[in-house]
């Protein structure tokens, strides 16, 4: 099983409408609530561990979540107030995201609400902005170094720096925890926002050096490559028409993970071990599954049998 940990919110889309009015469509999401969600729809045992609030939102949250068979038994429920992200999409349906959420429910889990996990629990899984904002972000950083070496760690950065716009705290956190993450995934868009001009390449070798096993940055609609120690493998994108963006990152890291389930290389010794068809494999996989997010609007991952078809 894996246990994805982080926010859960709803994204608010935005669009113009007569007389200078706004339709907002609500959608649920969050990065690693995505994640779950994605899991869960490719039918690998996941459970969820995050504060949901009791609100008319973090309530269809939860639901959301048990209706797609996330284990919710780690849910910490609160009176605190759901996280709502307004979304605008530019031309090329990428999204520009503006957070209201100080003081909500997925940012006030504490080092004191980490839960005892049991052995079936594989995998972790943190990212985006509840890996750094306070008490949450301490919260998960001692979870993974609890528990690293005793079961892999995922991560995805999944900048947001209209949640933090101190890219050096971003940076920051990185360096805390890439010496417990056996796989870093982040986009090749992040990597330039943390570390203007330098060659993503580059930066997966140093963070190779520093920690992870198994690198992979993400680029779009050009592909994405994996690094290990002894291997490299990279594939071009899948063309698509482009409903949005919404979700691709996080699709593209349910995916690998679900893949590496598949191929009994989800452990540290296992993405070590990778060779460069393997890697391949997980790419291209991971590669598809994004892209068929991306033709529909928000969230929406696939499931397995579209994978399968």
């Amino acid at each position: 099983m894996i246990l994805v940990c982080g926010e859960a919110l709803f994204d608010l889309f935005a669009e113009d409408g007569d007389g200078g009015t706004l339709t907002l469509d609500a959608r649920i999401g969050g990065s690693p609530f995505n994640v779950a969600i994605g899991l869960a729809r490719l039918e690998v045992p996941v459970a969820y561990f995050g504060g949901l609030s009791r609100d008319f939102f973090g309530r269809r949250l939860k639901a959301a979540l048990e209706r797609e068979g996330v284990d919710t038994s780690l849910v910490i429920d609160s009176d605190a107030l759901t996280t709502l992200s307004v979304v605008g999409l530019d031309a090329s349906g990428s999204p520009a995201y503006s957070f209201y959420g100080e003081g909500a429910a997925d940012r006030l889990v504490t080092p004191g609400d980490l839960p005892a996990l049991a052995e079936g629990i594989d995998t972790i899984h943190l990212g985006s902005f509840s890996a750094l904002v306070p008490p949450v972000g301490d919260a998960l950083l001692h979870l993974v170094r609890r528990e690293h070496g005793r079961r892999l760690v995922a991560y995805d950065p999944n900048i947001r720096p209209t949640v933090v716009a101190d890219l050096a705290a971003w940076r920051g956190r990185l360096d805390a925890l890439l010496p417990n993450v056996d796989l870093l995934k982040i986009s090749a868009e992040d990597a330039q926002t943390l570390y203007p001009g330098t060659d993503p390449a580059e930066l997966a070798r140093d963070w190779l050096a520093r920690g992870p096993a198994l690198v992979v940055v993400t680029r779009g609609r050009e592909g994405a490559s994996a690094f290990t120690a002894t291997s490299t493998a990279s594939v071009p994108g899948r063309p698509v028409t482009v409903a949005d963006t919404v979700g691709a990152g996080d699709t593209f890291q349910a995916a690998l993970l679900a893949r590496l389930g598949d191929t009994a290389a989800r452990s540290r010794a296992g993405l070590s071990g990778l060779g460069e068809d393997a890697l391949a494999d997980l790419l291209e996989y991971a590669g598809r599954a994004s892209a068929i997010t991306c033709t529909r609007r928000g969230a929406d991952l696939p499931r397995r049998a579209e994978l399968a078809a």
